[in-house]
């Protein structure tokens, strides 16, 4: 009997393990496929399905490869010839465009050349056109995933150069960390080398941009192209005021005209994903003789996104300071790819403007296809930009262009096919802080409109003290006086609803009601007489208020308010008075013969406690500056309600 309960008890264990739903832990990956004569070695990716999203462009890939000794491509199936003998490392990083899933793992490659029979070298492209210094990324940063940035740099002087490389990242105006750097890969001897001592950021000059950060808008220069700097303390303090980390590296006998490639591996943190559509930068700073101060500065701007859609709206407004934007610049950016068969010959972006800018001050910062604004009032017979401005939006229209398409016949670099219009507008003079939304819709020819995410603008809460003082009048109690002063405590000025704390500190003075005791004494000899007791009890008290009120402003002059509120006596003095009258007879209209007037006095601490509820109301400034108030407070105590009235002014 025992064998066969542990039969069934075997089987059932079985069967309701075969029941359990196993974990799909399989990860979508690519695989790197090559075929090889001699030092020339053609490459092939081997990817997994698209998963198309629905109502979305088709879904196609983009490709990073890195060929192990310095070069990369972009193409989807590339074709590199060696130089020397060895064995290169071959890593390939695939970017799903419009694809429902997650970016493709690769594992690296490794790939043996011990044959020199092709002289045709492919050499690493030059940077001269961007100054000798180039940053360029594989994809967007996406939350928790990683992406590639290619540092380039390239000796234009006609002597061998060595000399110094920076990459700052993490920008100091968002509160967690946006990357971290997993990895990173030279391939002509470069150095890692870490330095301590920076110039001053007093040392910089002042400049009429501005950078948000947590409290204050640092002056900083604005480095849209690679630019030539000379004060390179003054770059390198003003990075390291911008940026929470850097990465540098030495280099080594560089030879004239001669270009290099750094590749760096990033790790975007989960936290990114609440800065969604905010514009955030990585900085270069290329250095290429240390023995003198010259220097090269590139911005790499990127918008960070939840999908690679080549197609998206972002914004460097994510985080703004509301005391100092009045006159700053937002800048809006649009980008757009041709995912088609043809080329694009008329592109439409109709772009929301949310109602707290100034249309009036509207300028584009830079576009690409690279064309001039359309003439007024002309039919554009060549390549233009043409903007037109409504009452909530701003068209932009390519006229005339040649944008080719990702699935067009013969077209290898898929950065060919896109483009992008950034712009900047100011705030109007009277806006309030709110959170905007835009967002555009793109029209490739007569295609239907794609439309973008939207890009957001945000501020920092800030913080705003007052100053207020004022009167209370309670009506139940005798002989009262109270004055107070105090501060508080807000957001700055906010616009409808907000919370607001205070701390006041009164001086109240009262007396309490006279007590009357009517009695009867005898005298020695016998006689009986009426007395007459009178005692008053009076305070003076030094108050500790802190209320706490939910306050929301009707308009630019008029807030009204909500709240409770603690008090407690920090000291407290009593003064008592007692009064004694002793009357001929036993009748207490007879006369009085002999009066006894006595004191006493107690002093306590923090007593007293006394909580209740409060109703505010103020006219003036309510949002910033001074303005008058009125508020009655509703003790849960008996006879301590009262009134308020002050004066308060915020800053």
């Amino acid at each position: 009997m025992k064998p066969l309960l542990s039969f069934l008890f075997l089987l059932c264990s079985l069967f309701l393990f075969s029941q359990k739903k196993v974990k799909d832990t399989v990860t979508r990956r690519a695989t790197i496929n090559y075929s090889q004569n001699a030092n020339t070695v053609s490459y092939k990716p081997e990817t997994p399905p698209l998963i198309p999203i629905a109502g979305a462009p088709k879904p196609s890939f983009s490709y990073l490869w890195e060929f192990g000794d310095g070069s990369y491509s972009k193409t989807a199936e590339p074709k590199h010839t060696y130089k020397n003998k060895g064995t290169y490392t071959t890593r390939l990083t695939v970017t799903n465009n419009y694809d429902n899933g997650k970016p493709p793992a690769t594992r690296p490659k490794k790939v043996v050349v011990n044959d020199i029979s092709d002289k045709n070298f492919d050499e690493i492209a030059s940077v001269a056109d961007q100054n000798g210094f180039a940053l360029q990324k594989n994809c967007d940063p996406i939350p928790d995933q990683e992406m590639e940035v290619i540092l380039s740099y390239q000796n234009l002087e006609n002597y061998v150069a060595n000399g110094k490389i920076y990459l700052f990242y993490n920008e100091t105006q968002f509160k967690d960390n946006n990357f971290t750097l997993s990895d990173f890969r030279t391939y002509a001897g470069e150095r890692t080398v870490t330095e301590n001592t920076f110039a001053a950021i007093n040392d910089i000059d002042q400049s009429n941009s501005y950078l948000a950060s947590d409290n204050i808008y640092l002056p900083i220069k604005k480095y849209e192209n690679t630019s030539t700097e000379e004060d390179l303390d003054a770059t390198l303090a003003e990075a390291h005021k911008t940026f929470k980390n850097v990465s540098i590296l030495e280099f080594y006998d560089a030879n004239p005209q001669e270009t290099r490639n750094v590749f760096y591996t990033f790790k975007t943190t989960p936290e990114m994903l609440k800065d969604t559509s905010a514009t955030i930068t990585m900085r270069g700073i290329y250095v290429p003789n240390r023995s003198y101060k010259n220097h090269k500065v590139k911005n790499l701007e990127m918008e960070i996104v939840t999908s690679h859609d080549p197609n998206k709206m972002g914004s460097n407004g994510s985080f703004m300071n509301y005391r100092f934007v009045r006159f700053k610049r937002v800048n809006f950016k649009t980008r757009f790819q041709n995912n088609g068969e043809g080329q694009a010959r008329m592109i439409r972006l109709e772009t929301d403007i949310p109602d707290m800018f100034d249309k009036k001050t509207f300028q584009i910062e830079d576009m690409y296809p690279k064309c001039p604004i359309c003439p007024k009032g002309k039919i554009p017979t060549t390549s233009c930009l043409d903007t037109i401005i409504k009452q909530n939006q701003i068209f932009f229209t390519f006229k005339n262009i040649y944008l080719p398409g990702s699935e067009q016949k013969n077209v290898k670099e898929k950065d060919s096919t896109k483009g992008f219009v950034k712009y900047s507008l100011k705030f109007n003079k009277d806006f309030h802080k709110v959170n905007t939304r835009s967002r555009t819709a793109i029209i490739f020819d007569k295609n239907e409109p794609i439309i973008t995410n939207y890009a957001t603008t945000r501020f920092l809460p800030g913080i705003s003290i007052g100053a207020k003082a004022g009167y209370n009048y309670y009506p139940n109690l005798d002989k009262s006086r109270s004055y107070f002063v105090g501060a508080t405590i807000s957001p700055y000025k906010s616009y409808r609803l907000y919370w607001q704390a205070e701390l006041i500190n009164s001086v109240h003075d009262f007396n309490s009601a006279t007590s009357i005791t009517n009695g009867f004494t005898t005298t020695a000899n016998g006689v009986r007489q009426a007395t007459r007791t009178s005692k008053t009890t009076s305070y003076s008290n030094f108050n500790n208020e802190v209320p706490l009120l939910l306050r929301y402003n009707i308009n630019n002059f008029i807030g009204i308010g909500a709240g409770v509120q603690a008090n407690i006596n920090a000291s407290e003095k009593q003064e008592q008075q007692t009064r004694i009258d002793y009357f001929e007879s036993e009748k207490p209209d007879s006369p009085i013969i002999k009066t006894e007037e006595s004191s006493s006095s107690s002093n306590n601490t923090f007593s007293n406690f006394k909580s209740g509820l409060l109703f505010d109301l103020t006219l003036g400034f309510a949002r910033i500056g001074p303005s008058l108030g009125a508020r009655y407070v509703m003790n849960f105590k008996e006879n301590f309600n009262y009134f308020q009235v002050y004066g308060i002014w915020k800053f």
